[in-house]
């Protein structure tokens, strides 16, 4: 999967002698860097989104044994956003001074080391400390990724990049279920309780792969050694002529404050608060269909993911050969609101299919957007900018899972909330289609 990224023929049209030289430097320089870049990062992405859902199964058993209701426990999870919103700017401004390899390395450790303590919650005080502490630990890490990917990958392979790069949030779904649902099964050992392992076994391998990327993670296109000489002055020469610098890049705060960016900024607090909505409630949604086994609602809940997965890839892929943006979200968005709406009122698998048809559209819009998102930018606005737009997006994280609490609360039912997350979905779609890239389609 990630030596399949090849450029588009407009990617070799630059005007330098060494992007005219042969379509295949660029091949290969584009398949080298896939094969190098891309498997680290999807894989820190499975372990982060992991760390930030995996509360959804820990609830099957927590909220019982610690009297967390609906409500409590939609407001601790979404406390994971307000504190990743606090400081995820900030976050990605040091990440552009000081390079990528040092400062998401930090990130690894210190969100390992809060998703290990969530082990320590009590009650709901503590829930909602941790949580914030955990979401204050990550911050900076996704929007730094995206903007690292930008930096190394010309506009024309953006999409398929970003698309696999977050179809882990997918595969994470996929693991993530069957193996919470495995650890849940393990309640006692050594005094712990089942969820109290969940948190900690899915918490050290962030830990562990911060000392890998401090290894392996190079900062720029200048460092890599891995290039050859040729492909090094192509990949440069390449960002250079899209007025993109390699980072760190210069950065300016003031003139990222628009309305473009406005926008963006709502459409991805809606796709995201639909997104996290139904990852932090699915397995008790499963639940609520009849399964019993923590392990058999764990391999359900793959279902939707897998289906996502391959989603994701197959619209990057669309939106990249195509050179358009819009449409990919808004198609992929209004897939969603279906799937959200016949789930509202629906029954066993015929729920099931249609959960997975609004993970498969909420998901499969997210590497177009980004990629809308980073077009939408200029080169001194673009770590700040998609920081901003990432930060502010992400409250959604926030007010969806909570207002599905407060909703399952005071009906006792998940209807009405799938019916909010399909509005919410079609209100982004239609605003993703009044988004004006202004890098031009051809060009990415």
């Amino acid at each position: 999967m990630f030596s399949r990224i090849k450029p588009h023929p407009a990617s070799a049209q630059v005007a330098s002698p060494i992007d005219l030289a042969t379509g295949d430097l660029a091949a290969a320089t584009i398949a080298r860097l896939s094969r190098r870049l891309l498997p680290l990062l999807f894989a820190l992405y499975i372990v982060a989104y992991l760390d930030r859902v995996n509360v959804g199964f820990a609830a099957l058993a927590m909220n019982r044994q610690l009297g967390l209701g609906p409500e409590e426990f939609g407001l601790g999870a979404g406390l994971f956003f307000i504190g990743y919103f606090i400081l995820e700017i900030p976050s990605n401004l040091i990440l552009a001074r000081i390079g990528a390899r040092r400062w998401i390395a930090r990130i690894l450790v210190s969100w390992g080391v809060a998703a290990i303590a969530m082990a320590a919650v009590r009650g709901p005080r503590s829930f909602y400390l941790l949580r914030a502490t955990l979401g204050m630990a990550e911050a900076g890490f996704f929007p730094g990724v995206i903007f690292y990917l930008t930096s190394w990958f010309p506009s024309r392979e953006q999409a398929r990049a970003i698309a696999i790069f977050m179809t882990a949030t997918a595969l994470a779904g996929v693991i993530g279920g069957p193996l919470s649902g495995a650890i849940l099964t393990i309640d006692g050992f050594l005094g712990l309780a089942g969820w109290q392992w969940l948190f900690v076994i899915e918490g050290l391998p962030a830990v562990v792969l911060g000392a890998v990327v401090l290894r392996y993670l190079p900062d720029r296109p200048e460092q890599a050694g891995w290039l050859s000489v040729e492909q090094r002055q192509w990949l440069i020469a390449r960002l250079r002529h899209e007025n993109r610098p390699t980072p760190p890049g210069g950065l300016c705060l003031g003139n990222i404050f628009d309305l473009q960016v406005g926008l963006l900024s709502a459409i991805y607090f809606l796709l995201v608060s639909s997104l996290y909505g139904i990852a932090m409630w699915l397995p008790q949604i499963i639940r609520n269909f009849g399964a019993r086994s923590d392990f058999t609602i764990g391999l359900l809940a793959a279902i939707p993911y897998l289906i996502a997965a391959i989603a994701m890839v197959a619209v990057g892929r669309s939106s990249d050969r195509r050179g358009e943006r819009r449409w990919h979200v808004a198609l992929s968005l209004f897939a969603a609101a279906g799937g959200f709406v016949l789930a509202a009122d629906a029954h066993g698998a015929l729920a099931l299919a249609a959960l997975s048809l609004a993970a498969l559209g909420t998901c499969a819009a997210l590497g177009p957007f980004w990629s809308l998102a980073r077009s939408s930018l200029n080169a001194e606005a673009a770590a700040a900018g998609i920081a901003l737009i990432n930060s502010v997006g992400n409250l959604g994280g926030f007010v969806g899972p909570f207002a599905i609490g407060l909703l399952r609360q005071r009906s006792q039912a998940f209807a009405g909330a799938l019916m909010g997350l399909g509005i919410a979905v079609t209100t982004a779609g239609i605003l993703g289609l009044l988004a004006r890239p202004t890098v031009r389609a051809s060009e990415g």
